[in-house]
């Protein structure tokens, strides 16, 4: 049960993160390695206004609007600077290291003896007895379907339309008379402020900043919409949005069966080892389908 609950909420987090991917990665098709960046950024930003006294629920929006500059000046990068997609997230991961550092002023960040949104008088008293071990869980379910929900609705709206058009077409977008980088910048702003907002909540959760927390974060982004997609694509009732958290969840169920069977040192060759069969299987499953066609 204790497995189940743990891969659950972590699952649900990286959910969010991987909502941001798939805004670059399906949608936009950008490589977006800022991911890397903006993840511990959210951290950062978290524990450093956490620490002061500040609000931790206030806390993840400005975490979000963080990580959302980092995605906007990625953007501008590329679009303004003209450095390829790849280069510029690189770019931006590299001179994240340092704005995080300088946010948090250290490079671990304990918050055991503060106020989180998972530990203060208000969840005390809404989880009173043994409905406290479920409190974490819930938090992070209603924080992560509000945040899939948001995007839902923006994706619905004229800009959400844009944003799918300028990754499948810009031409298309610059017909509507509309700068499709513009379009990009936009997209990558609320891509990785999704991406910081994930950093945040995981940072209270696990209530220490680590700056390498964001190390790989890319990978598990890019893991659950690959699993998300793949195993949920008949499924139409099902909103893409809906199979990334499903796709999360596996992705950390299958790494923590691994862990309970190997040291953790060899965390990352399994991480890897399993990121790679994922992209295999479904290098193997748009093969057979350009084939049927």
């Amino acid at each position: 049960m204790s497995l189940i609950i743990t891969t659950m909420e972590q699952g649900l987090i990286y959910g969010i993160l991987a909502l941001g991917v798939y805004i670059t990665y399906k949608i936009l098709d950008f490589p977006d390695l800022t991911v890397d960046g903006s993840f511990p950024l959210g951290g950062a930003v978290g524990a450093a206004l956490i620490t002061k006294g500040m609000s931790p629920f206030l806390a993840l929006l400005l975490a979000f609007l963080a990580g959302a500059l980092a995605g906007m000046l990625t953007g501008l990068i590329h679009v303004k600077g003209k450095v390829r997609d790849l280069l510029a997230g690189i770019i931006m991961m590299t001179a994240l290291w340092t704005v995080n550092l300088r946010i948090a002023g250290t490079s671990n960040v304990p918050l055991f003896s503060q106020k989180t949104i998972f530990k203060n008088d208000l969840i005390d008293r809404m989880f009173p007895g043994t409905l406290r071990n479920y409190a974490t869980l819930a938090l992070i379910f209603v924080i992560a379907v509000g945040a899939k929900l948001l995007l839902d609705l923006y994706l619905g709206t004229k800009s959400g339309f844009l944003l799918r058009a300028a990754g499948d077409n810009d031409k298309l977008v610059t017909s509507l008379a509309k700068d499709a980088g513009n379009v990009k910048i936009i997209g990558l702003a609320i891509a990785n402020g999704l991406v910081a907002l994930a950093g945040c909540v995981f940072c209270q959760e696990e209530r220490v900043f680590e700056i390498s927390m964001g190390t790989g974060a890319m990978v598990i982004g890019l893991a659950s919409v690959i699993i998300g997609t793949s195993l949920f694509r008949k499924l139409s009732f099902l909103k893409t949005t809906t199979t990334v958290f499903f796709g999360a969840v596996i992705y950390k169920l299958c790494v923590g069966i691994a862990i309970k069977n190997f040291e953790p040192r060899d965390m990352k060759l399994i991480t890897a080892v399993l990121f790679l069969v994922i992209l295999l299987i479904s290098t193997e499953r748009k093969r057979k389908v350009k084939g049927n066609a």
